[in-house]
């Protein structure tokens, strides 16, 4: 198993509180005289923050107790790159992927019927067009390696 530190991980985990409660802060001092994208922004930080402390403090905590069970940290090593398991993780990818794509393009004509904003619209088109460019690319570069 890679010997990784915890403490980068505890350090964006701060960092991703920070930011949570920053925008919560924020949110709250300005509840009544926001305009525009400053009515938006605490509650992005919000969410952004909340990701990041999450997904940092959980691998933190992992790495942790994985250090003082170093069998326990074998066999999570070896259920990680076990082929079965790895073939699972892909195929639910695909699965995942296929079922986006629908959801996608529904989201995209929902928001083009209830005359959303332009630009809300394009996002979501960018979006979609960002996922099926990506899916292109790596369709052609594995075609050619195999």
């Amino acid at each position: 198993m890679k010997n990784r530190s915890a403490g980068k991980y505890f350090a964006f985990a701060v960092l991703g509180f920070a930011l949570l409660a920053g925008g919560a802060l924020f949110a709250h001092a300005t509840r009544e005289t926001a305009d525009g994208i400053l009515k938006t922004l605490p509650y992005i930080c919000i969410g952004i923050g909340s990701g990041v402390f999450g997904a940092n403090l959980g691998t933190a905590v992992n790495i942790l107790a994985l250090r003082k069970d170093p069998r326990a940290a074998k066999r999570a090593e070896i259920e990680t790159n076990d082929e079965r398991n790895v073939s699972i993780r892909n195929r639910a990818k695909a699965r995942a992927y296929d079922i986006m794509v629908y959801v996608f393009g529904a989201l995209t004509l929902g928001f083009a019927l209830m005359e959303t904003a332009m630009y809300v619209i394009l996002a979501v088109v960018a979006a979609y067009l960002i996922v099926i460019g990506a899916h292109v690319y790596y369709l052609a570069k594995f075609s050619k390696e195999m």
